[in-house]
């Protein structure tokens, strides 16, 4: 660990109220910037930073007499990609301080304690951050990543991610403030420091770090990222109590779903206001296979999402009640109540809001949700089944939408055996198990390591990061769907989709957003070898486009296959809540 300066004297923080917030501003060479790619140069290589964000903790602010009060257990995830760059600290003693600092990283107990453990919401929730280090354990603590360009044709990616106690270091900032009254402490990370702050680094000729060997480069980037922090100023802060969550969930797994969640799955946030029970999932699933719920009474949510394909439908472009293909893949459904959002472009935040999407998609079921509301009300056993489970509410698009919510829930998939083999490895064979030490590698044949570098966007119990990619499946210039940029208008979201599970994968073929790999060989085959450029394709795809692919050998690509057909769950194909 790098520590700016020793400790002096610890306090835990008083019951006092006075409150102090911190903010911190992110900026290139001080230009600020928050979500998206931003734009940037070093010498005459132009850089973007696409994924900036890191893990802070211990931190403590110092008396004037030189007193250190610490702030306990606190810990905090930073993403100014994703608007997160505001903390605030309560009960700390009145008086005047005169500096504050905090790690970069986390002490040893904490980096190695159960994510699975962690509260939705938790910093150090590994869907909340994103960062937890997947089957090996421990968090990559500073994570950043983005694209490189000397010219049209030498261009690549870069990723630098820290991890471990030889990188943690600490932060001290001076700065002198009263806390008679609430203040906010406002910080600046520029990010150009990571590579030019104390040592001088070239993203084209060092793009990756947290190898077996990287020459020293995880050292220097971790003591330029510590002088990227600088001090803004302080200002008046606020008294009021921050904002409680409008849509506010339950923590503990409702009792009939509770033995279906295997002990390594992170902690999910459950509906707080109708979480599942037995007669809302058995409508739910009544609902779900009535093809009532279309414009002709011929085809229902099960049409494009079967049992045996793990509620995928086995189509490049679904078809609709009328006949027309869709413009994508039907995506599995299993695990939802992880899901931050929904749809490949993930324009639903929620699935109470998805599954009444299709009802009304004119490629899809094409009905209106009042002549869907009317035909429940008029067909035979669902008053009484709306009834049941939720009373005098009755039937409505609301109810409707919580049923089919409360059925999808169900679907939990966690008992592959990958998952019996975290506790015996013999589970898979010897092909499946060299499968899985090359999902699980990073490529880095500068320094001799072969891998398939699978875990980036699929790592974690759900082997997938919920997040967005542009995959490489596509030239900016060819590129007929793009992607997320359909939903939020935003450039650096053209071409990025959302990143599936590879759970069940054997199930759910053909792959990809129009279904245009028909076996599993064909993706492992475009990802080795066959990745297109375009302005935002994801950085660590980028680095292999520029070290000529992955090099994967005809036995590698068969054992990774072999690993990813054992990722098909034995409840995967169970019908009924």
């Amino acid at each position: 660990m790098r520590a700016i300066v020793s400790c002096l004297f610890l306090l835990s923080l008083s019951a006092s109220a006075a409150r102090l917030t911190v903010r911190i501003d992110h900026s290139w060479n001080g230009a600020p910037f928050g979500a998206g790619m931003v734009p940037g140069s070093m010498g005459e290589t132009h850089v973007s930073v696409m994924r900036l964000c890191y893990l802070l903790s211990q931190i403590q602010l110092r008396r004037e007499s030189g007193e250190w009060i610490r702030a306990g257990d606190w810990v905090e995830f930073v993403d100014p990609m994703a608007d997160r760059t505001r903390f605030t600290l309560d009960g700390i003693p009145d008086g005047s301080y005169d500096a504050i600092r905090f790690d970069l990283g986390l002490d040893p107990a904490t980096d190695a304690s159960d994510p699975a453990r962690r509260p939705p919401g938790h910093p150090l929730h590994p869907d909340v951050n994103g960062l937890h280090w997947s089957w090996r354990g421990g968090y990559v603590f500073l994570a950043a990543e983005g694209l490189w360009e000397q010219s049209k044709e030498t261009s690549g990616g870069w990723s630098y991610h820290l991890a471990g106690e030889d990188y943690r270091g600490t932060v001290e900032v001076a700065v002198r403030f009263d806390l008679a009254e609430p203040k906010e402490l406002v910080l600046a990370f520029d990010a150009a420091r990571l590579f030019d702050a104390v040592y001088p680094i070239d993203p084209a000729a060092t793009a990756v770090t947290h190898s077996l060997n990287d020459d020293g480069l995880a050292s220097r980037i971790t003591d330029n990222a510590l002088r990227a922090f600088s001090l803004v100023g302080v200002g008046p802060g606020s008294r009021s109590e921050p904002p409680v969550p409008r849509n506010a969930s339950a923590v503990s797994p409702p009792a009939v779903l509770e033995s279906r969640i295997p002990a390594h799955f992170p902690a999910a946030a459950w509906p707080a206001d109708h979480p599942p029970t037995a007669a809302g999932m058995a409508l739910g699933e009544r609902l779900f296979r009535d093809p009532l719920l279309s414009v002709n009474g011929l085809q229902s949510c099960s049409t494009c999402h079967q049992d045996a394909r793990a509620l995928s439908d086995a189509r490049r472009f679904s078809i609709g009640a009328e006949g027309r293909a869709g413009r994508r893949n039907a995506m599995p459904l299993f695990n939802l109540a992880w899901k931050p959002s929904f749809f490949w472009d993930g324009r639903s935040p929620s699935l109470r809001e998805q599954v009444l999407h299709p009802i009304r998609d004119p490629d899809e079921m094409n009905e209106s949700p009042d002549r869907v509301v009317e035909k429940l009300k008029n067909a035979p056993g669902y008053a009484d089944a709306f009834a049941s489970a939720f009373g005098d509410a009755g039937i409505s698009l609301g109810t409707l939408a919580i049923a089919l919510e409360q059925f999808l829930l169900t679907r939990i998939s966690g008992d592959a055996r990958i998952d019996k083999a975290l506790a015996d490895f013999s589970q898979l064979t010897e092909s499946e198990a060299r499968g899985f030490v090359l999902f699980f590698s990073e490529s880095d044949p500068g320094r001799g390591m072969r891998g398939a570098d699978c875990f980036h966007c699929h790592g974690g119990a759900h082997f997938t990061n919920h997040q967005f990619a542009n995959n490489g499946l596509d030239a900016d210039e060819d590129r007929a769907d793009q992607g997320r940029f359909t939903a939020t208008g935003k450039t650096w979201d053209r071409g990025r989709f959302m990143v599936p599970s590879l759970r069940n994968v054997a199930l759910t073929a053909p792959y990809m957003h129009d279904g245009r790999f028909a076996t599993i060989e064909e993706v492992i085959v475009h990802y080795n070898s066959e990745l297109k450029p375009s302005a935002t394709l994801d950085p660590n795809l980028a680095r292999h486009r520029a070290q000529g692919g992955l090099g994967l050998s005809e036995r590698d690509q068969a054992d990774l296959a072999a690993f990813l057909r054992s990722l098909t769950g034995e409840s995967a194909t169970r019908g009924g809540p």
